[in-house]
């Protein structure tokens, strides 16, 4: 008799402790906004009709679920067991001891003499220890963290009256939409911003969610002055390295293509255009000069006259010299020469000593091989004898 009561309450012990439920949560510190896994796991014998659990709400931390629930058969200490599993996404809001739980499981069960009745497992609560987030603002926790930027179209090169669109999308693994930072505002003196709504979206995973958060802008500059849109940093804890990370939204040149056509056509223009304004400059100064002077004798005209040519950057002997220069006719190239020359010492201008010598034995020397004289080197060596020593007309 002492022998069945003995085994009876050893069966009794049995039963008690198979009806177990427990929180399992990995040996980690985590920070402050770092996702902690937890799994709910109980293991029970009775045949299991209903079964109700529920996550209890904190203000110190925040949480989700990962996936259903999952029920299977397993072998337990020799002893088959129903297990249940349910996969929790935990993050802390601030640092110090972390407590979860008491959680209570409520199963109605089969009763030993027929019928139903109900069963309440209990979860003993865990504490957990987190420590404060290692950087200033707000903490972003994440497995990994991409940042994305598409323009609509170059922004150093917009047509005039063109909006740029800029859309930046953030992708983090391991955190909760309102744990992304808070769109970044673009602002400058000499731009003109809109922003499109925010997205935020997650995507639950059994490794924990995948939040993506979108950010549009619409920019447009004020003046046509080009600038630079900053770079714009945002720091975060890779979980996986445990180290503080930045991500970066990339600088980007901004402004108006034709402005800067219109910079670069003030700052050198082309040859042809030059020469045509140094015309109309010299051709003013001669009309006006020559209306000023409108009394003066003629031999003073004439003066005058030969002053202003010797001021005018336009010689048209200066082109005949390149042009029989790039024909290699070489007697062309010797009354090119000529002409210059006369042009010279009709103005008065400092004449090149032995200027034509080496052209001279090429043409009238004997023998001689004209095809070896290099006529763009005598042009220039002409052109620049002009600064050296010079021999005065008599």
């Amino acid at each position: 008799m002492v022998i069945r009561i003995a085994l009876l309450l050893l069966l009794m012990c049995g039963f008690a402790r198979a009806e177990t439920l427990r929180l399992v949560v990995p040996d980690v510190h985590p920070v402050v906004g770092e996702m902690v896994p937890v799994i709910v796991r109980g293991e029970y014998t009775r045949r299991i009709a209903l079964e109700t659990l529920t996550f209890p709400d904190s203000d110190a931390y925040d949480w989700m679920q990962l996936a259903k629930d999952q029920w299977r058969d397993e072998r337990v200490d020799g002893r088959a067991v129903k297990v249940f599993e349910r996969r929790i996404a935990l993050f802390p809001r601030r640092a110090g001891q972390l407590t979860i739980g008491p959680l209570t499981h409520r199963l109605t069960v089969a009763a030993a003499g027929g019928g139903r009745e109900v069963l309440d497992v209990q979860a003993e609560p865990l504490t957990i220890q987190v420590t404060p987030f290692p950087a200033q603002g707000s903490p972003l926790a994440a497995s990994f963290l991409e940042v994305e930027d598409d323009l609509s179209t170059q922004p150093g090169k917009l047509r005039d009256g063109e909006t740029l669109v800029r859309r930046v999308t953030l992708r983090a693994g391991g955190t909760l939409p309102h744990l992304l930072p808070a769109r970044p505002v673009i602002r400058q003196p000499w731009l003109i911003s809109f922003t499109a709504p925010e997205v935020r979206k997650m995507k639950p995973t059994p490794y924990g969610p995948e939040t993506t958060v979108v950010w549009e802008w619409h920019l447009r500059p004020k003046t046509g002055e080009p600038g630079v849109l900053p770079a714009i940093e945002i720091p975060w804890f890779d979980t996986s390295t445990r180290q503080m990370g930045e991500a970066e939204i990339p600088a980007i040149p901004f402004g108006y293509a034709s402005f800067a056509g219109n910079r670069a056509g003030v700052d050198r223009l082309p040859p042809a255009q030059t020469t045509a304004a140094f015309g109309m400059l010299g051709a003013g100064l001669l009309t006006g000069l020559l209306f000023g002077f409108a009394g003066a004798s003629r031999r003073r005209g004439t003066a005058l006259l030969q002053i202003l040519k010797r001021w005018s950057p336009i010689d048209p002997t200066r082109r005949e010299l390149r042009t029989a220069a790039r024909g290699q006719d070489l007697m062309a190239l010797r009354s090119a020469a000529e002409r210059y020359l006369a042009r010279r010492r009709a103005l008065d201008l400092p004449e090149p000593e032995d200027a034509t010598v080496e052209l001279d034995k090429v043409l009238y020397a004997k023998p001689s091989d004209p095809a070896s004289f290099d006529s763009d080197r005598f042009r220039r060596a002409l052109l620049s004898r002009k600064r050296a020593k010079a021999k005065s007309r008599p």
